[in-house]
């Protein structure tokens, strides 16, 4: 059972599947009509009119939006889903009404009731024309038959019977929808002659729930509460039982034939859905339900859909899949048609020739084909391997010419597999029962055998040599030369289907909703999740990837641009497209081809590939929606692009700006005139430094104060001062006074304050300034007044800054340089200076809490050591032509961009990420989202907490910073360990590199020697945090740090064990002893560590009465060789051994046993316990550390960063 959607809800007792829409009707036990839709599984409307009951039947109308429904109130209400609601309802039952139906052409609804009777109904008419009696007891359904105008009804009375309604049809048939109501017999209520029992069948010996006609044969099936389905067979003057088919335990609810396939199909209270072969009679297969029983079955018209409903809801579902076999290379299709493989040029025909036949199915309800695989590598001759589900998994490999002229008959090879691909020109791999995979040859003969790295479901192909392992939700990428893992993607759901582009050099990964796209060696491109199914796909020649959905074909390219092509009214199975054509295969497994519209993507593709010449055909030829181009555009940040689109000139304008295409902006203000739009205009030139601009934006918008202020900043003093003439021309006597000021003219200001009355400001400036020619003169008008006593004493001159630049010429330009290579391509008219675009790559496809301190130290001191076109001005400055200001001012602004064209490089960063990609490399790049997916994936990251303050500092290691002039941002330089900026290979300085990394362990070594745990733990665990964010040189400094992280783990766990020893209660003696005797287990690297640790196991075994094992101890003391440091210690470990054997006995029983040998002993550094024999073992996949399968899942407290037993690539530190 393929399940496509299951609902839950109150007991379902009618179903009905739309006829042309993915919706399906169920009328439930309380009274509701639900509409749905399967596809999405989505609730689409309620209808609740219904009172006083159950609503048992329920039917959509073939070509009208209109649905019928009959309930336990008696009423049969016909609904408009259009509209929404009940649009009349129909009279005349005395009882429940157990089954409603429209008829397929005539206007007629036929509805089964517990009133004994069968009503036929004019729904045009809103009458009833024919009462059909002769059942008595209550009618279970009633059935219009598809093609004849018969009629067959299932009652309690233990009969079936067939009813004519020809006399009905020539009677009331018209093109009015049925004569006067004399002449439809409703003034008999039981009935007439027009509709006659032609047969009664009977045979059951219980009351008959249902019955049904075949499709197309003479044929009835009825079920019945005697547990029995009985099948009949008609003629025209007969009717007779053929078979009974047993199996149901309890009373049969529904039952049909499958309209496609020779099956019959019932339901039961059993609980169960048992599908029959109608040839042999026999069943097929059983499905069950744990709780819920069923009640009835219907079928889709045109499809393989069937739906059931239960107890608690409804099931729509298939019964086999409907996927073609089909495999397309190149131009070459292989498909199975019939159970045949057939092979066809698509480049010439859409048919082809019979290469062999397929095993045959083992039943007529399921095909046992899951899928077909054609060999890619092998251009001599065609090797097709067909996988089957049955007999637990096997396979038929035919081996044949390449080019068929005709039918022949090739005789397979088979073989038993859980799953097949092909790897190379003459080799095949095959997942075995057992797990491991099988390389064998064209001949089927094995020719080496290897377990998989991972826990195979599936195998795909993955290129020339290589094998794609499926294990859960993981796709892992193996080569067979190498025998190493590439790379490993996972994809959401499980991946069903992979498909990969003609030239090898992308796949994507097909789930029941998602798609994930790689590179050839599993470079994660893009990924994106479909509310329905995803059914198909294929990649064209240019890389983009062409995919069916249920109702649509879309595409999406490897940058993650993606859209719709078109939609589709029933599912298509795509298998290649190529030059703008889409070739397809339906489910009635025919061949199709379709020209494709494929403007959008191809006009995407080059833009992202800045195919300049490409995206000017596109858009004079292509007919591309302007405002969907127009939002991508800017989204993509090619606002500019747009403009092609656009002839608004709002939005064009708006568009310039955004990109801060100044000339387009002007042209465009200058058609609509605004003062807002040449305030936004000015903004922006003066955002670029554009200074003609904004002075032609402030002459036009008559913004004065802005232009002197421009003038002023620019040093352009000829113009400061023509502006000072207008202001007096203007009257505007604080606008004369601010341009004076920022002229230095004194003497202006003096007159300004005189003339305006403000004698004694005016008086004190000029004796400040020491003009005397106005003092005197000013002095007399104060009468008296001194105002010398108001000069400051540190009184200076009031001058503008001397401009650094000044324009050295009348036409100087004096605007910042811009970058002008995406203007030079993307100009207003023409595109006929760009030239040819080289082909690129879609993308670069190289990548690459515990104490910190607890109680004293070891116990001893003894042993501690050491832009723009002409602008008139005259006129938009007023009445002011007898005013001589020079031609300077009235003149036109020509605006000549002379800027120096630029190219934007790549960035340091992406240099040294182009040539290695490891961990330190994405840090010291900022691309800390990406170096801890990586993490993640290589060693199982769980707590990324520490790794925060290392990546800053990482960060920061590699950055510098030149300050500039004042008011201007440092200078950034990287630092580099190899070459310059300007070079192609270049690599970051490294923070923690392996000689960094050594230092940090010696000095925790020491720490560790002076009795400070605490601190030593913190050192070592972070010396075996930073290891992964270092790099080797080569194989050897790649070998001294993974023995680093040995170092580091055994240090941790040593230090653990003593911290966790020295926080034990006073009275937990046992534990005490054996935490310093798995102390002595560690292998830590210093001799002194290994002494140490054996004396503090000895004195405490001794001091606690453990004479036995504190006698283990001292004799490995003694034996052992520790160096003049370790030489103090051995005779007090002769006098223990001496004192231990007077009383040889331990008093603490304790799980570490003295006599074991030490290289033995194997620990679980979570609990801090041994392993029995007997144990799983799981480990960091970082640092190794042993746990128990408790542990699995949880943070190693070791390192602290990864999840225990999570399986992984593993780490790098060398690039391969």
């Amino acid at each position: 059972m393929l399940v496509k959607c299951e609902t839950k809800s109150n007991r379902v007792k009618g179903l009905s599947f739309h006829p042309k829409l993915s919706w399906v009707l169920a009328s439930l036990h309380s009274g509701t009509i639900q509409l749905w839709d399967y596809r999405i599984g989505s609730l689409i409307d309620k209808f609740e009119e219904h009172e006083g009951g159950p609503v048992r039947g329920v039917c959509f109308h073939k070509s009208q939006p209109l649905f019928v429904s009959g309930g336990d109130d008696y009423k049969i209400k016909i609904w408009n889903y259009k509209l929404r609601r009940c649009i009349f309802t129909l009279l005349g039952h005395l009882d429940y009404i157990r089954t409603v139906e429209f008829h397929d052409e005539y206007p007629w609804i036929l509805s089964a009731s517990d009133d004994q009777t069968i009503r036929i109904w004019n729904w045009q008419s809103r009458s009833c024309i024919a009462v059909l009696t002769g059942h008595n007891h209550y009618v279970m359904c009633a059935h219009f038959h598809p093609k004849e105008d018969l009629v067959v009804s299932a009652s309690l009375d233990q009969t079936v019977r067939v009813w004519d309604t020809s006399g009905l049809r020539d009677k009331t048939v018209s093109i009015g929808g049925g004569g006067p109501p004399s002449s439809q017999g409703t003034s008999d209520v039981f009935g007439t002659s027009d509709a006659v029992v032609k047969y009664v069948l009977e045979g059951h010996e219980r009351g008959v729930n249902w019955a049904a006609f075949h499709p197309t044969l003479p044929l009835i099936v009825s079920g019945a509460d005697d547990r029995l389905i009985k099948l009949w067979r008609m003629n025209d003057s007969k009717a007779w039982e053929v078979d009974t088919l047993r199996g149901h335990f309890n009373n049969v609810s529904s039952v049909m034939f499958h309209p496609k396939k020779e099956l019959i199909l019932s339901n039961s209270e059993d609980r169960t859905i048992r599908v029959w072969d109608t040839t042999k009679r026999i069943g097929i297969h059983t499905f069950r339900r744990e709780n819920d029983r069923f009640w009835i079955i219907t079928a889709h018209r045109t499809s393989n859909l069937i739906a059931v409903g239960h107890d608690a809801g409804m099931v729509v579902f298939k019964l086999d899949c409907e996927r073609p076999l089909a495999m397309c290379n190149g131009s070459s299709l292989c498909i199975v048609q019939e159970r045949d493989a057939q092979l066809m040029d698509l480049d010439k025909a859409l048919t082809g020739h019979k290469l062999s036949s397929c095993r045959p199915a083992s039943n007529v309800m399921t095909s046992g084909m899951k899928y077909l695989q054609y060999n890619p590598y092998n251009s001599t001759e065609t090797n097709i391997l067909v996988y089957y589900t049955q007999d637990n998994g096997c396979y038929d490999l035919f081996v044949g010419p390449s080019h068929l002229t005709g039918d022949t008959h090739v005789s397979p090879k088979q073989g038993n597999a859980q799953s097949v691909c092909f790897t190379t020109r003459n080799r095949f791999a095959v997942l075995q029962q057992n797990g491991s995979i099988g390389i064998y040859s064209l001949e089927n003969e094995l020719s080496k055998k290897f377990e998989p790295p991972v826990t195979t479901e599936c195998i795909f192909p993955g290129g020339n040599n290589r094998i794609i392992f499926k294990s859960e939700e993981k796709m892992v990428l193996y080569d067979l030369t190498s025998r190493k893992v590439v790379d490993e993607v996972s994809v959401p759901g499980g991946v069903r289907y992979t498909v990969w582009s003609p030239n090898g050099q992308y796949v994507a990964f097909m789930s029941k909703h998602n798609v994930l796209m790689a590179g050839k060696n599993l470079e994660y491109y893009h990924s994106f999740h479909e509310n329905i199914r995803v059914k198909s796909g294929a990649w064209d020649e240019n890389g983009v990837f062409v995919y069916a959905t249920l109702s649509h074909v879309k595409y999406c390219l490897p940058n993650g641009d993606s859209g719709i092509i078109h939609s589709l009214s029933s599912p298509i199975y795509i298998v290649r497209v190529h030059k703008q054509h889409m070739y397809y295969i339906d489910r009635e497994h025919a061949v199709h081809k379709q020209r494709l519209n494929c403007t959008e993507y191809l006009f995407k593709l080059s833009l992202h590939k800045r195919q300049f010449n490409d995206v000017k055909m596109w858009i004079t030829n292509g007919r591309l929606c302007g405002n969907a181009m127009i939002g991508y555009l800017k989204q993509k940040g090619f606002p500019e692009v747009a403009l092609h689109f656009v002839e608004d000139q709002q939005t064009r304008f708006n568009l310039a700006l955004e990109y801060g295409h100044i000339e387009e902006a002007k042209a465009a203000a200058a058609e609509i005139d605004d003062p807002a739009c040449w305030n936004r205009l000015g903004l922006e030139a003066l955002r670029q430094g554009n200074k003609q601009i904004v002075e032609m934006v402030y002459q036009r918008t008559k913004n004065f104060d802005a232009l002197s202020f421009l003038y002023l900043m620019t040093g352009d003093t000829p113009k400061l001062a023509k502006m000072l003439k207008i202001a007096e021309m203007r009257n505007d006597v604080m606008s004369r006074f601010n341009n004076a000021l920022m002229l230095g003219a004194v003497e202006e200001r003096v007159k300004i304050l005189a003339e305006m009355g403000q004698v004694p400001l005016a008086a004190l400036t000029a004796k400040t300034h020491h003009l005397t020619e106005f003092v005197d003169k000013l002095e007399e008008q104060l009468q008296g007044n001194d105002i010398s006593r108001h000069i400051p004493a540190n009184a200076r001159l009031m001058l503008p800054p001397v401009p650094l630049l000044r324009p050295a010429a009348k036409n100087d330009d004096t605007n910042w340089p811009l970058l002008k290579s995406v203007k030079q391509i993307f100009e207003t008219t023409t595109f006929d200076n760009v030239a040819a675009s080289q082909e690129s790559p879609f993308m670069d496809t190289q990548e690459v809490p515990e104490d910190t301190e607890v109680g004293g130290g070891w116990g001893d001191d003894d042993l501690n050591s050491p832009t723009g076109g002409p602008v008139a001005v005259g006129a938009d400055w007023g009445d002011m032509d007898d005013l001589d200001l020079g031609a300077d001012v009235i003149e036109e602004s020509h605006v000549e961009e002379k800027g120096v064209g630029l190219t934007l490089g790549d960035s340091v960063q992406t240099k040294w990420l182009r040539k290695r990609r490891l961990v330190c490399d994405l840090v010291a790049a900022g691309e800390f989202e990406e170096a801890l997916t990586l993490l993640k994936r290589r060693l199982g990251l769980m707590n990324p907490d520490p790794l925060e303050p290392l990546f800053k500092e990482a960060y920061w290691a590699t950055c510098s910073a030149l300050p500039g002039l004042p008011q201007v941002p440092s200078l950034h330089y990287p630092l580099l360990s190899e070459g310059n900026p300007k070079s192609r290979d270049i690599a970051p300085v490294l923070l923690f590199n392996s000689k960094a990394i050594i230092e940090k362990v010696k000095e925790a070594q020491k720490l560790l020697t002076a009795g400070k745990f605490g601190d030593g733990l913190n050192l070592f665990r972070h010396a075996l945090q930073v290891i992964p964010l270092s790099a080797a040189k080569d194989s050897a400094e790649e070998k001294a740090l993974l023995e680093m992280i040995e170092v580091c783990r055994e240090y941790v766990n040593f230090t653990r064990l003593e911290m966790t020893r020295k926080q034990l209660a006073p009275t937990d003696a046992a534990r005490n002893i054996d935490l310093a005797a798995y102390m002595t287990c560690c292998k830590v690297q210093s001799k002194i560590h290994n002494c140490l640790a054996l004396r503090l196991a000895m004195s405490e075994s001794y001091r606690l009465q453990n004479f036995v094992t504190a006698a283990s101890f001292a004799k490995r003391l003694v034996q052992g060789n520790w160096g003049e440091q370790g030489n103090a210690i051995i005779p007090k470990a002769r006098q223990v051994v001496a004192n231990c054997e007077k009383s040889a006995s331990d008093a603490h029983a304790i799980q570490f046993d003295p006599k074991c040998n030490v290289e033995d002993v194997k620990l679980c550094v979570g609990s801090f316990t041994p392993f029995a024999a007997t144990d799983a073992v799981v480990a960091c996949p970082y640092c190794s550390s042993s746990y128990k399968q408790q542990f699995k899942g949880k943070l190693c407290e070791a390192c602290q960063l990864c999840e225990i037993g999570a399986n992984t690539l593993g780490i790098q530190l060398f690039p391969l």
